[in-house]
């Protein structure tokens, strides 16, 4: 995953200018039909039953993994093809943190269920 521009400018100011940074007490995933990209202008989804979820991570040197399944809603209506994933600081609006293209792009469509098995979320820095 990669680091939106926001999360970026937080983690340079916090260690290289001494400012705080609060980490969010829980953060959420989001599907996008469209790259997000680090300025989170990606189409997410909407509608649908649609909502963002929480996710937990466990860190291990220099990488987060989810250590829960992540499950949305099932879908209401068809979500499009989901392309992308966007980890965020609130269930709504916020700032998106990192981003990611999935593996394998996912249509979704009325009664689908879309789901992130435990430990294949990965947020790694290099």
């Amino acid at each position: 995953m990669s680091f939106s521009n926001f999360l970026e400018t937080e983690i340079l100011d916090h260690v290289f200018a001494n400012n705080a940074y609060t980490s969010p007490t829980n953060v959420y995933v989001s599907l996008h039909t469209a790259n997000p990209d680090e300025d989170a202008s990606g189409a997410e989804v909407s509608g649908g039953g649609y909502v963002r979820k929480v996710a937990s991570f466990a860190v291990s040197g220099n990488t987060a993994t989810t250590d829960a399944a992540v499950e949305y809603p099932t879908a209401t209506a068809g979500y499009g093809t989901v392309t992308h994933v966007g980890v965020w600081d609130a269930a709504s609006s916020g700032n998106m943190l990192a981003y990611a293209a999935l593996t394998a792009s996912k249509t979704i469509s009325t009664g689908d269920v879309f789901r992130i098995p435990t430990g294949d979320l990965d947020i790694t820095l290099d």
